[in-house]
């Protein structure tokens, strides 16, 4: 008697929206894939990157920039970066997400991701001018005195970075923000999640979230901020000034700074506007000021606070919630 068959793969239901290790199967996107590496080991079988390849896995291209000049706008386009890829990118029009909808991923973990070093001048930036753009799993180091911001973000809707590293080379070859929205311009429903950014700077007056336009949908979810060197009274995290976040939503990011005055700006969000909408919920921070902390700037009273954790006394204890639990009137 022939034994019943099994199910014909691991994934009977098919390989639509299969991931491996967080990447996409491939044949699941209806645009072209694209691959890009310069990284030194090349297999049997394969060539080394260059921008005269055909960009796929065996003869990837070598810069980011062309894959992305090979795009076509929301036709649903992905970029794979290899392992081991690095680039060293000089200046504010070296490399630029100007084309609609494209997804760039990096392959690798640690230092093996794609890494992109920031030098030569304080503008060099990675500028994006398209929307529905998104990147992952790439790292990004500062070299030079005082970046403005890895990322300037102009008419940019819907552009995403998610699990990518922001590093400084030392205490003055940094960033002073990792990314940085312009003004008059719509980057609605940008959003930055669950990437890690650790600032050593001495020269920095920023936060590492700048952003200088009203915005609808502003997320900021999972993120992990260190700041290694006092920045008093400067947020650490996000500053939006007198501008208004519509139906933002900022929830489970941690903040570890070492400021000791919260006074004049507050250690998390400083804004000054009075109006809009949004949540911020469960963000944890620690800092240094025991005297009168202030997590979000008090003229704030447009978002709903829930469960944000503080603490400044240097000590073992736990965090308490900040602002106070308040009580309906």
């Amino acid at each position: 008697m022939a034994l019943p068959l099994g199910p014909a793969s691991n994934y009977p239901g098919g390989f639509n929206n299969v991931t491996i290790r967080g990447v996409p199967i491939t044949q699941s996107h209806p645009g072209q894939v694209y691959f890009v590496s310069n990284a030194a080991t090349v297999l049997p079988g394969q060539v080394g990157g260059s921008d005269g390849n055909p960009g796929t896995f065996n003869a990837p291209f070598g810069t980011l920039e062309y894959a992305i000049s090979r795009c076509v706008a929301n036709r649903g386009d992905v970029i794979f970066i290899k392992p081991g890829h690095a680039e060293t990118i000089s200046s504010a029009t070296a490399l630029s997400f100007d084309i609609a909808g494209v997804a760039i991923v990096g392959l690798g973990f640690g230092t093996n991701r794609p890494t992109f070093t920031l030098d030569t001048a304080a503008t060099t930036t990675i500028a994006v001018s398209a929307a529905n753009v998104s990147i992952l799993n790439c790292r990004f180091i500062a070299n030079f005195l005082g970046i403005t911001s890895a990322f300037t973000v102009g008419a940019a809707p819907y552009f995403t970075i998610d699990k990518c590293d922001f590093t400084d080379t030392s205490a003055i070859l940094n960033f002073l923000s990792v990314v940085k929205t312009t003004i008059t311009v719509n980057a609605d429903y940008f959003q930055v999640s669950n990437c890690f950014i650790k600032s050593d700077a001495t020269t920095k007056a920023v936060a590492a979230i700048v952003v200088l336009g009203t915005m609808t949908g502003l997320t900021l979810t999972g993120n992990y901020v260190v700041q290694t060197v006092a920045q008093n009274n400067l947020s650490q995290f996000l500053s939006h000034a007198a501008l208004v976040m519509t139906a933002a939503y900022i929830a489970d990011n941690r903040v570890y700074c070492v400021n000791t005055d919260t006074a004049t700006g507050a250690c998390f969000i400083t804004t000054s506007a009075t109006t809009g909408s949004g949540i911020v919920i469960n963000n944890t921070i620690r800092a240094l000021d025991v005297a009168a902390a202030i997590l979000v700037t008090a003229t704030a009273v447009q978002y709903g606070m829930f469960n944000n954790l503080y603490i400044g006394d240097g000590t073992m204890n736990s965090g308490f919630v900040l602002p106070a639990i308040g009580t309906d009137a």
